[in-house]
């Protein structure tokens, strides 16, 4: 296998991680960090523009006010956008991965992505259920159905993050078995993958256990799901503040699978 693995921070986290990424990254350990932007953090961009690192963008989402599936969120969603794309602009970051919003309609999703004519756009894909305690009284997600991706991705032509957990929590929410899913999604030839282990494969709700801890066939994902060369950001929980040893233990995992 050849998979280029991505470390997945926050704009946020230039204290530890930021020290810690630059040395991983000069071991080889993984090959590109996917920098979430958290909203009115342009001021660490000077640190992030320091590391020869190349980088995938991730758009805020739900959590921190961004819901593209509501019209009355576009102005707020715009601000919030224009601020990721700094990011990415000054980063030289080839994908920018966006979440399709929380309730509203599907047809305004497409819309107002279509809207921002972001040529590096990947939609991603989300369980049908949002979490019910974090996501502000918040039910469903928009991009949790085939149905829905496609025509997310006919309206404004762009690419497709592939979200393994997201996928089998959405696969239980459609009573759909979890393999069987997967195989769905990956017709629709991702850019690239999100990949983290699943506490419980019956589950509606999305976790980010460790690789190897949970239930999640991980080698049955490198023969069947995951292409030779795939893109994968490792999404796992992180243990420590200090460090990124957990990380690196995942990578191990995926490696020796």
């Amino acid at each position: 296998m050849a998979f280029k693995l991505g470390l997945k921070l926050w704009s946020v986290n230039t204290d530890f991680y930021l020290k810690e990424a630059a040395q991983l990254y000069d071991k080889g350990t993984y090959d590109y960090i996917e920098l979430y932007v958290v909203p009115e953090t342009l001021d660490t961009l000077k640190e992030w523009k320091k590391l020869n690192i190349p980088f995938i963008m991730h758009n805020s989402h739900f959590m921190h006010g961004f819901n593209l599936a509501r019209d009355d969120k576009r102005q707020h969603n715009l601000k919030i956008y224009k601020q990721t794309r700094q990011f990415a602009d000054e980063l030289n970051a080839k994908y920018i991965i966006f979440h399709g919003g929380i309730d509203g309609e599907v047809e305004e999703t497409a819309r107002q992505l279509a809207s921002l004519d972001e040529p590096r756009a990947l939609i991603e894909n989300k369980p049908l259920r949002a979490l019910p305690n974090r996501m502000g009284g918040g039910n469903f997600c928009r991009g949790a159905t085939v149905e829905e991706l496609c025509y997310i991705r006919e309206v404004v032509r762009c690419g497709f993050c592939f979200d393994i957990g997201h996928a089998v929590c959405a696969a239980n929410s459609q009573k759909k078995e979890p393999y069987a899913f997967l195989k769905e999604l990956l017709a629709l030839k991702p850019t690239m993958f999100h990949l983290s282990d699943i506490t419980d494969m019956s589950s509606e709700y999305d976790a980010h256990p460790h690789l190897g801890t949970g239930k999640l066939d991980i080698a049955r994902l490198k023969r069947e799901i995951l292409p030779n060369d795939a893109v994968i950001s490792v999404e796992t929980n992180k243990d420590s503040k200090e460090n990124l040893d957990d990380f690196v233990k995942d990578v191990e995992c995926l490696n020796s699978l």
